[in-house]
């Protein structure tokens, strides 16, 4: 029978798209399993499979999430049933178990070792859930809501033979009973086709230019929200705008009702109950929303970027900060444990008390006024994202550790 590796991802390929492509290339068996929508890889035989149903009317609300897992590992199940059946019997399950499908799958594969990938362990007290007191008004049931998140996560993990967070952060979050078999590697970015490079001319929609060496501030906000810092960065504008008249701010991300965290109030979208109060203060033409945009696009932003600012609540680290620091920007991060991981104060970029709206509005002021003052910051950002968040470095690490497990990895 065939042996190779497993991937199992809600939306394959996600994280392990690299991962996944270098072992084709190396000759190594590789087939998927994903949720119906996954987009698969060339060269990996993806399964998809589809719900037999939604969760059920008169469940327990603390087990809502758990049967939603379980209804996954269970379609999973099924689909590693079929691959079974074509012959396919993995020697290594390469998996997110954030969604419930990898939580069943030592009954088809019981030989198979399994390496999860940890992206986040959910927790009730002092958390993403309760750290920012403006949008949490002390509802107990959330940080119980938010450990119970974990049920089915925790019985996936606790078969994995390793565990891999991308980032120290993130690993901590994990049970003390796991930490022995986690090691941190980041799927990392390209820092060969991300880097550096001559801002040119960015057109707006409304044909308006932004031309380099003006002050232009940016922030990347996926879902526009408040855990990514939107309330505190919104706010710092109305005196940055009035101190620096040429200045432009550029943000980039979907106006949604919910993000990764709580609803916006009001049936409203985060924007519009952020935005809306700040308008009386606020030049608008000089704020662009530019939605989601395709990724040249982000990139050519960030060449133009003045300084780059990213917050982000107790939670996953995203792709964009590393990113920016691939391209060189003069990052103004929260000092929060997420971006701890990547910045140093005052070494490759700054850190400020995430609720802080005058520092924040201080240190754009600054970054306009003396924008070669953060050379040498701009500089680090970009060694810290080569050394620390490469995707070469990412796929070695995993490749190491693929092997310690026995799998064999031809070179190229």
């Amino acid at each position: 029978m065939a042996a190779g590796v497993l991937f199992v991802h809600n939306n394959f390929p996600a994280q392990f798209r690299d991962l996944s492509e270098g072992l084709v290339a190396r000759g190594v068996p590789c087939f998927a399993i994903g949720f119906e929508h996954s987009p698969g890889v060339p060269g990996v035989s993806l399964v998809r499979y589809r719900l037999p149903r939604g969760t059920g009317k008169d469940v327990f609300p603390l087990a809502i999430r758990a049967e939603a897992d379980l209804l996954r590992g269970r379609s999973a199940l099924d689909g590693a049933r079929w691959l079974k059946e074509q012959g396919h019997d993995p020697q290594l399950i390469v998996g997110h178990p954030g969604w419930g499908e990898t939580s069943l799958l030592s009954h088809v594969f019981p030989q198979a070792k399994q390496v999860l990938f940890s992206e986040f362990y959910y927790h009730g007290r002092d958390s993403d859930i309760d750290f920012d007191p403006e949008f949490w008004n002390g509802d107990d049931e959330a940080l119980i809501r938010g450990k119970a998140k974990n049920a089915v996560m925790a019985m996936a993990l606790a078969e994995a033979e390793v565990i891999v967070a991308p980032t120290a952060f993130q690993a901590s979050r994990l049970p003390p009973a796991f930490h022995a078999r986690t090691r941190v590697i980041h799927e990392g970015i390209d820092v060969e086709a991300i880097r550096p490079g001559p801002a040119e001319p960015f057109q707006l929609a409304d044909g308006r230019v932004l031309t380099p060496g003006a002050p232009v501030i940016t922030h990347i906000n996926n879902n526009m929200e408040p855990m990514r810092g939107l309330h505190s960065f919104a706010r710092a504008l109305p005196r940055l705008l009035a101190k620096v008249p040429d200045a432009q701010v550029v943000i980039i991300g979907e106006e949604k009702t919910r993000g990764y965290g709580a609803d916006a109030p009001g049936g409203q979208t985060w924007k519009q109950a952020i935005f809306a109060p700040l308008e009386p203060q606020l030049d608008l033409a000089r704020v662009h929303f530019l939605g989601k945009v395709p990724h040249a696009r982000m990139l050519a932003a960030l060449r133009l970027s003045t300084a780059h600012v990213y917050y982000s609540y107790p939670f996953v680290l995203s792709w964009s900060i590393v990113e920016a620091m691939a391209s060189g920007c003069y990052v103004i991060g929260s000092d929060t444990a997420p971006v701890r991981d990547a910045i140093v104060d005052g070494v490759n970029g700054r850190l400020l008390p995430f609720f802080d709206v005058d520092a924040l509005s201080d240190a754009l002021i600054a970054a306009c006024r003396a924008p070669e003052a953060s050379a040498p910051l701009r500089a680090a950002a970009r060694e810290t994202a080569v050394a620390k968040f490469s995707r070469a470095g990412g796929r070695a690490a995993w490749f190491d550790l693929m092997a310690q497990l026995g799998l064999q990895i031809p070179a190229i």
